[in-house]
């Protein structure tokens, strides 16, 4: 079972150069403590603008996707984060996920700036499988809401 009160943060578009990345896509997702619906935000950069735009906010019942957000949870709770942090996008799908809750901070990164280099952790193939897997939830999650 998911924890009562969370909220995670994907992002698209974490690898930058001499100049911050550029998020092709934002995406949240919060459960406010004892409710039953997720509010959910969507910033998408549409191709050849330079920033984001910013969606009506939207929400799903969580009793719904249950069973989804448990899977995510489960997944960030297994699945390591470069080390130093944001030292390598260790994934390699140029994506962040962020999730806050009593039981679990995780957040994974990728190199911006100068601070390119390798971390001293790597995941195994069943590791970013299971990270695709958990970027696919959210995204599901995201097109699902209303």
């Amino acid at each position: 079972m998911p924890p009562s009160e969370y909220s995670l943060r994907l992002q698209k578009g974490i690898i930058g150069g001499f100049a911050p990345p550029t998020p092709d896509h934002i995406f949240t997702v919060t459960r406010p403590k004892d409710q039953n619906s997720l509010n959910i935000t969507s910033a998408v950069r549409p191709d050849g603008s330079p920033g984001l735009q910013s969606a009506v906010p939207k929400s799903l019942k969580h009793d719904d996707h249950v069973a989804l957000l448990d899977e995510l949870h489960g997944i960030l709770k297994e699945i390591p984060t470069e080390t130093p942090p944001g030292s390598q996008d260790i994934y390699g799908m140029n994506t962040s996920i962020a999730w806050g809750s009593d039981d679990l901070q995780w957040c994974n990164g990728g190199p911006a700036g100068c601070s390119h280099g390798t971390s001293q952790v790597q995941p195994t193939e069943e590791h970013k499988k299971k990270f695709e897997r958990a970027v696919e939830i959210v995204n599901h999650l995201v097109k699902e809401a209303k």
